[in-house]
Formats: structure tokens, sequence, C-alpha cells
């Protein structure tokens, strides 16, 4: 069951796909940008709303949440509506709570979550383009998007994922959509709304306890 939330929630890190005419473009600069830009990112606080199609089921699971980071290795991911569940990573530690039990998980003890929690926080900022050892990265471009489309390259992503689709705005080089599509067909969209960067976030809301 705990594997199944971080799967969530790694699926939950990752929004919408718009239909455009996409453009060829530089991607190393691309990614120095985008890179650039993560580097200066200190905090972030949005509200987020997530869309979950199951290939077997006619009608969409929507929910809604809020999301914190704080540099270097903070992340809560919360669930507000229609359920309330948080994901928090704290370091090597990570935090599953919902409103029955708290689940605390020291990553390093466990291959497998270090390396979900690794790829969200990474996914999150978007340094993911630049790490080859788990993604072949194409990108292309529109007016006001960067669109990277990322296929997995180890055969343990390749279990879980055909590929994953970020939309950086080219204002701010940072992530405010992103597709997540697994291997079965199964689809997670999730946009980022209300975005706020390097603000004042409180550590209160990284604490693991």
């Amino acid at each position: 069951m705990m594997k199944k939330r971080l799967i969530l929630c790694l699926a939950s890190c990752l929004s919408v796909l718009l239909p455009v005419q996409a453009q060829t473009v530089n991607q190393a600069h691309v990614k120095q940008q985008i890179s650039k830009a993560a580097s200066a990112l200190k905090s972030m606080q949005c509200d987020f709303v997530q869309t979950k199609h199951l290939k077997m089921l006619n009608e969409d699971m929507v929910s809604q949440g809020k999301m914190y980071y704080q540099q270097p290795d903070r992340l809560r991911w919360e669930y507000t509506t229609p359920y309330s569940y948080t994901f928090l990573l704290n370091g090597s530690k990570v935090l599953l709570k919902n409103k029955h039990r708290n689940d605390v998980i020291d990553v390093n003890q466990n291959k497998l979550f270090k390396e979900i929690a690794r790829i969200m926080m990474s996914t999150v900022v978007g340094t993911c383009l630049s790490d080859e050892k788990d993604f072949h990265v194409t990108i292309t471009a529109t007016q006001t998007e960067w669109v990277a489309t990322l296929l997995p390259v180890r055969k343990d992503m390749k279990q879980l994922f055909r590929q994953i689709v970020l939309h950086f705005s080219k204002e701010k080089n940072m992530v405010s959509r992103v597709e997540l599509i697994e291997k079965k067909g199964d689809k997670t969209l999730i946009e980022l709304k209300n975005i706020k960067t390097n603000v004042s976030v409180p550590s209160s809301l990284f604490a693991v306890d």
C-alpha cells in the first residue's frame, strides 16, 4: 500500500498536455535556462488540480490540494479535496499521513523509496532534464512553453511509466503542467496554479513526526 501511495504521489508531482504545434529548439540552451532557474529557486508554493484517468473507467477522478517546496530537499504534497492525504519529504525522511495514521520511512533504508523521492524532487524543480541515467529527453517549443518529453531509460522505471511530459513556462522557466502516462495506459494529469516562488514557507510544514 505504501509503495502504491508513493507511486501516486510521484504521478502527482508530475499535468495537461496541450494540443499545440511543436517547434525544434536548442535543447542544451533550454536545459541550461531551466537549470539556472532551478538553482535560484529557494522555495515555492502553489495549488494543484490532479486528474486521474483510468483506462478501464469512463469517469476521471479529480482531486485538489497544495504543494510546498523548500531548497534543497523539502517537499510537501497535500491533498485537501475530496480526501485528506499528505506526502512529505524532508531530507532522508518521508512522512505518509492520512486521518487514520502516520507512516515515517527512512528512504536510505529502502532503495525504491529513495529513487521515487529523488525523481519527485528533480521533477518539481526541473533538474530531471539533465539526468540522462533516468530519462531520454526531447524538448520542443510553443509560443509560451518548453515541452519536454521524458522516456524512461532504466528497466524499473519502464515498468511504471511509458512517458512523462513536462510543460515549462518560458517566462519563468518552471514546471506548470505535467502528464504522466503509465505503462498500462492510465494517465495522471496535474496543473499547478497560483504559483509563488521564493516566498517564506514555514519550516513547520515539513516537520516529520
